[in-house]
């Protein structure tokens, strides 16, 4: 399983590490989601690009999904969030510690809103909302909430020019600790790491964020052992999520902490999960593989799987990315080769007020 060989993602999580280690002048300082930087150009289109061909087809999918009547002013209550890292625009990565209601965990939480949240135009309108989960440990950091794997930046660049909408992206701890895989989900006995992440950090998102109603409005993203939890998620609540981009994932359930449950272990399984999804005839979901031609055999499970599972509401995508390893930095390469078009094309876009 890949989880067993995390060496490129830990990498990947010593980079940022390095990065963090540096700072920045605001780091530690409160930041707060309620204003920003200043509205770039006027005419900038809902993706934040000047308008041009291709923009027309976002607006009018999001009007005929009623974008604009989904969406949900924040909750709260606020939390407080304080400096991670700031990006050249203007923005910044927030971080904040989570007592999670239902769950009974607490942990770390990484946020980042595009410069189209703060712009004048959209103050009454929902935002994507992007779960991005490491692979490795993914404890006590989340190595996506550093500024070195570019995620954030390339998002903002891609929603320019229309290859993704502007997600705010959502980076949760992935584990309560870095001796065992909990595969995201509730295994007796151990955290409820299925309820932190599919319930309670939605919620910490709705409280303080302008997000939408509607599933439509939810994906997951995550690379190895987080892939395998974002694939999950959404096939096991469906009616929370629309979609996931799962990068180099585990197919199937492999924590050793599943002994002697097997019956709830095969109720977090991808494999049964699709199947239950096709057996019901929904909803439908998108789900957008990537994979590095270098990967090994994680290429033929991602493709046996899709194989198998990819139909009826199951909608799958694969992006190969040539030469590419088990490894961050190949993931947010593949997601700018049309991942990231695909995947936003399946959900709802933020809407102007005029």
């Amino acid at each position: 399983m890949n989880r067993r060989r995390p060496g490129a993602l830990i990498a990947a999580a010593v980079i940022g590490a390095v990065v963090l280690a540096s700072g920045c002048s605001d780091e530690g300082k409160p930041v707060s989601f309620d204003s920003g930087p200043s509205s770039p150009s006027g005419n900038a289109s809902p993706q934040g690009g000047q308008k041009q061909g291709g923009q027309k087809k976002n607006d009018d999918a999001s009007e005929k999904n009623g974008a604009a009547a989904q969406t949900l002013l924040p909750t709260g209550p606020k939390a407080e969030f304080t400096t991670q890292s700031s990006l050249g625009d203007g923005t910044k990565i927030g971080v904040t510690t989570l007592k999670g209601a239902k769950s009974g965990f607490t942990g770390k939480v990484w946020v980042w809103a595009p410069k189209q949240y703060f712009e004048e135009k959209y103050k009454n309108s929902g935002f994507p909302v992007l779960i991005a989960l490491p692979g490795g440990n993914g404890y006590p950091k989340n190595y996506w909430m550093g500024t070195d794997l570019k995620l954030q930046s390339s998002i903002s660049e891609w929603s320019k020019t229309g290859k993704s909408l502007p997600f705010i992206v959502v980076m949760p701890v992935l584990n309560p600790d870095a001796k065992h895989y909990y595969d995201g989900s509730d295994i007796p006995g151990q955290p409820k790491m299925g309820t932190w992440m599919t319930e309670d950090v939605p919620d910490l998102v709705r409280a303080n964020f302008r997000t939408f109603k509607s599933r439509d409005g939810w994906a997951f993203m995550g690379s190895s052992s987080g892939g395998f939890v974002g694939l999950k998620s959404v096939l096991k609540r469906p009616d929370l999520f629309k979609a996931a981009i799962a990068s180099g994932p585990d197919i199937v359930p492999d924590s050793p902490l599943w002994a002697g449950h097997e019956a709830e272990k095969q109720a977090n399984n991808p494999e049964k999960l699709a199947q239950d999804l096709i057996d019901k005839k929904g909803p439908e979901v998108a789900l957008a593989f990537q994979v590095g031609t270098k990967e090994g055999t994680v290429v033929p499970n991602v493709k046996k799987f899709i194989d198998t599972y990819g139909k009826g509401p199951v909608k799958t995508r694969l992006q190969l990315i040539e030469g590419g390893t088990h490894n961050a930095h190949t993931y947010v390469k593949g997601m700018g080769e049309g991942t990231m078009e695909w995947i936003s094309k399946q959900m709802l876009a933020p809407v102007p007020s005029s």
